[in-house]
Order: C-alpha cells, then structure tokens, then sequence
C-alpha cells in the first residue's frame, strides 16, 4: 500500500520515447509515450 501518494508520484521512472529511446521531459504519470522530435503532427 502507498503511504503517501506525493511519494508515489516523485519515485516514477522517467519515460523514454518508443520511438528513438530519449528521455521525454514532461510528468512521467501522463500518457504520451513519444519525444516532441517524434510526434507526427497529422492535418485533420
């Protein structure tokens, strides 16, 4: 069980982009998984 929930979110890895393999620099708790080099933007 978490003790402290501020604790949680300060000992989450680092995200590495599925892409190339960097290190993406943002929350490591939210869900985009690709560097900024890597994102396709795509015209809707």
């Amino acid at each position: 069980m978490v003790k402290n929930i501020v604790d949680f979110f300060k000992n989450i890895p680092a995200k590495q982009c599925t892409k190339c393999g960097s290190y993406i620099e943002e929350q490591h708790e939210c869900y985009g998984n690709h560097c900024d080099d890597c994102i396709e933007i795509q015209d809707i």
